[in-house]
């Protein structure tokens, strides 16, 4: 479990939170990084996770996934929500792992 930081400076980076944790925790930790991120850009400043697990990004929202694409040495951001495709696969049920190994979550992993 997280413990809240009261009064959040800054923006908390963590990677690859999975390492040396049993891989069935994982789905339960995204939701308590995404509670303190929502505390955090209330109060201070953003919660950025990386990470290479598939357990921990099943539990996370679509809304919560943010993409990285780098083209000509230039990377861009977008958040995976804005696909129409992906919102409706997910709300269909599929977990965000399905959808990355499936090819749908470019920019979610090597090239």
């Amino acid at each position: 479990m997280l413990l809240p930081d009261p009064r959040p400076r800054g923006r908390l980076a963590l990677e690859t939170p999975g390492t040396h944790r049993r891989h069935r925790s994982l789905p339960e930790l995204a939701p308590e990084f995404v509670a303190e991120g929502r505390l955090r850009a209330r109060r201070g400043g953003p919660v950025l996770v990386s990470t290479h697990s598939p357990d921990f990004l099943n539990g996370a929202e679509l809304e919560e996934i943010f993409l990285l694409d780098k083209t000509n040495g230039v990377s861009t951001v977008r958040r995976a929500s804005a696909d129409g495709l992906l919102r409706r696969l997910t709300a269909e049920g599929d977990l965000p792992e399905a959808l990355r190994t499936e090819g749908l979550l470019t920019g979610a992993g090597p090239h």
